[in-house]
C-alpha cells in the first residue's frame, strides 16, 4: 500500500505529539480533552487531544487502523477533502463527549480514536461490501457495513454501561462525522447505496432515540 502524503502527515503528527505528551506531563495535561477546561474556554482542547495518546500501544492501534483504511477515502476524494473529513470526525467526537458527558467536570480524554473511526466509517460507507479479515478468522472475509454496524452497536452499549477506560462516545462522534461528510461530498450514494446508507444511519438513530427517552 502506498501511503498518501495526507495519510503520512496525520501519522507523522500523531507520533510527534504523542511522543511529546509522553515526556512532557504539563504538555499531556494543558492539552488533553478535559470537560471543565473546555467549558471554561479552551476549546483548541477538542482538537489537540485527537494527537495525545496514554502510551505506545494507544498511539499503535489507532495508527494502525488509520493506515488500512485510509487509502479507501483518499482514493474516493483525493487528500484534502480526506483531511477534512478527518478534522471533521475529529470534532464531532469532542463535541459529541461535551454533549454526554457536559455534567461530569472531571471527565477527560485523549486519542485520535474518534477521527480515525470517521475515517473507519466513511471507508465502509464508500465500500460496504468489502470483505474485512481478523486475525482469529483469517479466511473469513465480513462485510464492512456487517462490521460498521456491530461497532457502533457496541460503541451505544459502552457508553451506557462505562466499559473500560475507552471513549466509546467520541468514537461514535466520530463515526458521526464521517457519515455525514461522506454524504456531504457523494450526495449521490443516497440513489446508489440507498440500502447502506440506511442500515449504517440504524445505530445513529437508536443513539439519540436513546438520549431522548434518558435510557443512556
Amino acid at each position: 500500500m502506498n501511503l498518501d502524503v495526507a495519510t503520512l502527515a496525520i501519522i507523522a503528527a500523531n507520533v510527534l505529539v504523542s511522543l511529546k505528551g509522553f515526556n512532557d506531563y504539563t504538555f499531556f495535561e494543558r492539552y488533553k480533552f478535559g470537560i471543565a477546561a473546555v467549558q471554561a474556554g479552551q476549546r483548541e482542547r477538542m482538537f489537540t487531544s485527537g494527537f495525545l495518546h496514554v502510551d505506545l500501544a494507544h498511539l499503535f492501534l489507532n495508527m494502525f487502523t488509520l493506515y488500512f483504511f485510509a487509502d479507501v477515502v483518499v482514493s474516493w476524494f483525493g487528500s484534502a477533502k480526506f483531511l477534512i473529513i478527518y478534522f471533521i470526525s475529529l470534532a464531532a467526537g469532542s463535541l459529541l463527549a461535551l454533549f454526554f458527558h457536559r455534567d461530569e467536570p472531571y471527565y477527560s480524554a485523549v486519542g485520535a480514536s474518534g477521527a480515525v473511526t470517521g475515517i473507519l466509517y466513511a471507508s465502509i460507507l464508500l465500500q460496504p461490501n468489502d470483505p474485512l479479515y481478523f486475525i482469529f478468522l483469517p479466511t473469513v472475509g465480513i462485510p464492512a457495513y456487517i462490521l460498521g454496524v456491530g461497532y457502533l452497536l457496541y460503541s451505544i452499549y459502552g457508553m451506557k454501561n462505562r466499559l473500560g477506560n475507552i471513549g466509546h462516545t467520541a468514537h461514535f462522534g466520530g463515526a458521526i462525522g464521517g457519515y455525514a461528510s461522506t454524504l456531504l461530498f457523494k450526495p449521490d450514494l443516497l440513489v446508489s447505496q440507498t440500502l447502506m446508507v440506511f442500515l449504517l444511519a440504524i445505530p445513529i438513530i437508536i443513539l439519540f432515540v436513546m438520549e431522548k427517552l434518558g435510557k443512556i
